[in-house]
């Protein structure tokens, strides 16, 4: 006899919501809020959105399950998904099974990371994914269900249980949820998924394994130039992974931010560039048992500055948010990398 956990199909009976999220807690299924009921029929109803998509999906890390459809699908039905939000789940699941994204090392440690999702191309509009203001917040159903759906399939699929897999000290509330779009139609640069090399047509999911925003709080600077030193000393932070120096993160724009800085001449390059040589440490705040520990990596200051990461390439941007004078900064767990998966 299977143990429940390890069936495809589960008998539940008549039960209702409630009993069926009493049987969710003691076997392990929930992240602690609420769930849906996945029945056969809801689980049907998901499985076609993505029958146009017969990629194998590799064996998920650490249990190394290969997936199959209805088990994702039950899970983004529990989050509370439409049907028609799967193809994103989906295609967010298989970005985290890219070897250089480092599932395993990213559900296993101790650090507080969390896969952040953002949504990228026409798919934006038509989910109603929200790109504006409180983007990275409450009130929208597309960016919190997908978002948790990952989060559900990585706790039941991968086997990243709290204090078992998931050895995180801390945690991190982006855990619950992290999905966004990005703000195409306020971004003065090319869209992220673009500088990826995808068709500005395109439907693309990019997921990175982060921790949830650092606010970037800039009101009186008028400059592009001054708005940069503002980010580059948010970025210089001796508590955050990145300084490790490796691995990606992200900088998120604000659209007034943006507009400042393109009509000031700034371009994605000439931004990176810039936050890459300010956003360095001084030794001056790094304990020396830490700066050994990062010499010891390979990671040696220059002269009496530690960078934050390997090259300009590592730092990644785009524009999301609405009105208000706030970017946002996303260290990454740094043994990852960011990566893109075309959506359908």
């Amino acid at each position: 006899m299977k143990d429940i956990a390890e069936q495809e199909v589960i008998d539940i009976g008549d039960m209702d919501v409630e009993a069926f999220n009493e049987l969710a807690a003691e076997q392990g299924w929930s992240d602690g809020m609420p769930l849906y009921v996945p029945t056969e029929e809801k689980v049907a109803k998901f499985v076609e959105t993505v029958r146009g998509d017969n990629r194998p999906y590799p064996p998920v890390p650490p249990r190394q399950i290969v997936p199959t459809l209805q088990s994702m699908a039950a899970n983004a039905v529990m989050a509370g998904c439409k049907p028609e939000y799967f193809p994103v789940v989906a295609a967010a699941l298989r970005s985290t099974l890219d070897p250089e994204f480092n599932l395993h090392g990213t559900l296993a440690t101790t650090h507080s990371c969390a896969p952040m999702v953002m949504v990228s191309g026409p798919i934006r509009q038509e989910l109603g994914i929200n790109c504006g203001s409180n983007c990275f917040g409450q009130g929208w159903r597309s960016n919190a269900t997908i978002g948790r759906a990952l989060g559900l399939m990585l706790l039941n699929i991968a086997g990243a249980k709290p204090g078992e897999m998931d050895r995180s000290t801390q945690g991190n509330p982006a855990k619950y949820t992290f999905c966004f779009g990005e703000n195409q139609e306020e971004n003065p640069w090319t869209p992220y998924h673009v500088q990826r090399g995808f068709a500005a047509t395109d439907n693309v999911v990019t997921v990175m394994s982060g921790e949830g925003p650092h606010n970037l709080n800039d009101h009186g600077s008028t400059t592009g130039d001054g708005l940069l030193t503002t980010f580059a000393g948010g970025m210089a932070n001796p508590g955050a992974n990145t300084i490790y120096g490796k691995g990606p993160m992200f900088v998120i724009i604000g659209p007034e931010h943006a507009a400042t800085l393109k009509r000031d001449g700034f371009t994605i390059e000439s931004i990176r560039d810039e936050l890459y040589v300010r956003s360095r440490v001084h030794l001056s705040r790094i304990s020396k048992g830490n700066l050994d520990t990062y010499e010891s990596t390979g990671h040696k200051p220059e002269g009496d500055w530690l960078r934050i990461a390997r090259n300009p390439q590592d730092i990644h941007i785009t524009v999301a948010g609405g009105p208000g004078k706030h970017s946002a900064f996303i260290p990454s767990f740094g043994g990852t990398a960011v990566t893109c998966t075309r959506i359908g």
